[in-house]
């Protein structure tokens, strides 16, 4: 079984750039870093395998393709059990901690309730992380020292892409367990595409998105039960130029789920991505989409 990667090895993110940038569309991959530190691992009560279940793990690599197709894909190295980008900056538990919280950090969040929020409390919805409280000062350190720099590189690309085309489309990558909360054994659909219902980006770019992968032979669901996080909510302001959607994949297309290693799926389902991502960006860039409307 695969065990996490040493974080002093990695950059905390990395941006793959194109030379040049040649489509409208910014792919991003929060969840799938695998490199660990050592501290945090030593604080954990959990084993080096079990706490990698929160990883999307291989969705950098699933959407790798994005770059030769003339888009920028930037990646967190960081686990999102240690750091998850993909919240406020500061939604923090704090039960989790010794020493008080700063006022303005949200306490009461639905994330920080399900022991998801930015320092994440639990694993795969039910493993503790820590076994003791952690010092405000940790948490505060990771948010200013990763969480910043990580949106401020997203935020670049994002405008150096709307000042460059006049419009801007992110595309923000995940993976997602193949069955349904609570253990029921119902299997979810093969993709979710989430929109914020809508409000994140045009209704022609979700309608592009998943006409394209239900062509691809793909069974695509609409915002349930993953309409986008902090991210796509965050940066989508369609009435500004700026398209955001989220992408969940069903991880059992690509993976084991036990063991964590890739399967005979893996490699077809990089070649749909990428048939995908091309479709996408000839869409987009070619003007079949009138998004640059939504702006005006």
């Amino acid at each position: 079984m695969p065990t996490p990667n040493d974080s002093a090895a990695q950059p905390p993110f990395e941006i793959f750039s194109p030379e040049p940038q040649v489509v409208p569309l910014v792919f991003n991959s929060p969840h799938s870093g695998s490199a660990y530190p050592a501290s945090f691992l030593a604080a954990s009560r959990l084993d080096a395998w079990t706490i990698r279940h929160s990883e999307d793990s291989y969705v950098d690599d699933l959407f790798a393709s994005a770059v030769a197709h003339g888009a920028p894909l930037l990646r967190a190295n960081f686990p999102r059990a240690w750091l998850d980008v993909n919240r406020e900056p500061y939604e923090l538990d704090p039960k989790m901690f010794a020493g008080s919280l700063p006022a303005f950090a949200n306490i009461r969040s639905v994330r920080v309730a399900g022991g998801l929020g930015t320092i994440a409390r639990i694993v795969s919805e039910r493993e503790e992380i820590y076994d003791r409280p952690l010092d405000v000062g940790e948490a505060l350190a990771r948010i200013e020292g990763f969480y910043k720099p990580y949106h401020q590189a997203l935020l670049d690309l994002i405008q150096t892409t709307q000042s460059t085309f006049g419009m801007a489309v992110l595309v923000d990558c995940h993976s997602m367990p193949s069955a349904a909360r609570g253990g029921t054994g119902r299997l979810r659909p093969d993709i979710v595409i989430g929109d914020r219902y809508g409000t994140s980006c045009a209704v022609e770019l979700t309608d592009m998105a998943a006409q394209i992968l239900t062509r691809l032979g793909y069974s695509v669901s609409r915002n349930k039960p993953y309409a986008g996080g902090h991210i796509t909510e965050h940066y989508g302001r369609p009435n500004q130029g700026v398209h955001a959607l989220q992408i969940e994949i069903k991880r059992c297309l690509y993976m084991d789920e036990r063991t964590l290693q890739p399967t005979a799926g893996f490699t077809p389902l990089c070649e749909d991505l990428s048939i995908f991502v091309r479709k996408l960006a000839d869409a987009v860039g070619s003007g079949l989409l009138s998004l640059r409307d939504a702006a005006e």
